[in-house]
């Protein structure tokens, strides 16, 4: 593996781990430490059983803490934002690279690999990296926009709360429940779906090869990613169903389990040593 390669797999990894801890603790203990002794709690409450005068009232009175909160996960999303295409290329690299199921076919491969890795450069993947490779390309896009979609309808959503907590008189604004509806399932129903899309794939792609060509590491975070769609795909359907309720039961589940997934994913490019 080249060293300019692997110094960036590191540095991705480092930016994983930083923003699976935020997911993980940083967001949690925010709540737990800030948020909850100031009466988020009862405010949250309030809003889902539609008392949304009561949780705009919150807000105004605490609008710092509300909007560190939010924007300290939308880094933790942010951080991620290369995950998707960091996967997809050690997929890549793995399937052009790795021992095959045609010994034959996989030397004739890895020895135009080689000369066309030569002829574009140190780190470059071969022209045809992509072909072939259909569900490893749908996730990793999928996995994009999910992350975008869930840093940005996060600040997005932020940004229209506080605004309108801002102006928040005895009134509800009449808009507001539809706009908190959408922001919601911006973010847990397309965002968690694309997400959801993205693990089964990739979930999919490293199991279907197995231990034939990956490591036994790597095949559990195959099928951990499996198991983390069906989490992303029940929280999305729920939150699709009760928008006005904001997260589902199983968003924090889905979070908190691609948090840990990610923590994996992190560990193991920092660990990664050049052959």
């Amino acid at each position: 593996m080249k060293r300019t390669l692997l110094s960036r797999l590191h540095r991705n990894g480092v930016y994983y781990l930083i923003g699976a801890l935020l997911l993980l603790l940083g967001v949690p203990l925010f709540q737990v430490l800030v948020l909850i002794p100031q009466g988020y709690s009862q405010a949250l409450t309030a809003s889902k059983s539609g008392h949304f005068t009561t949780y705009l009232a919150w807000i105004n009175s605490h609008v710092v803490s509300f909007a560190a909160y939010r924007i300290v996960l939308a880094i933790a999303f942010g951080l991620l934002f290369s995950l998707p295409f960091t996967l997809f290329r050690i997929i890549v690299a793995q399937e052009i690279l790795g021992p095959g199921e045609e010994p034959e076919e996989e030397e004739s491969a890895q020895q135009e690999a080689a000369e066309e890795k030569e002829t574009a450069g140190e780190g470059a993947l071969p022209t045809d990296a992509w072909r072939g490779k259909g569900y490893a390309v749908i996730a990793a896009w999928s996995g994009l926009f999910g992350i975008l979609l869930y840093a940005l309808g996060t600040l997005a959503g932020t940004i229209y709360t506080v605004s309108s907590a801002a102006s928040f008189t005895a009134s509800l604004p009449a808009s507001f429940s539809t706009f908190s509806s959408l922001f919601t399932i911006i973010t847990n129903t397309v965002g968690g779906g694309l997400l959801a899309l993205a693990c089964l794939f990739f979930g999919a792609v490293i199991a279907r090869r197995g231990l034939n060509l990956w490591p036994g590491i790597w095949v559990a975070f195959g099928y951990a990613a499996l198991a983390l769609a069906a989490l992303f795909s029940g929280s999305a359907v729920a939150t699709a169903n009760s928008p006005m309720g904001g997260q589902a039961a199983l968003t924090t589940a889905a979070i908190l389990g691609f948090a840990l997934w990610v923590l994996w994913f992190g560990a193991m490019l920092v660990r990664l040593r050049p052959e």
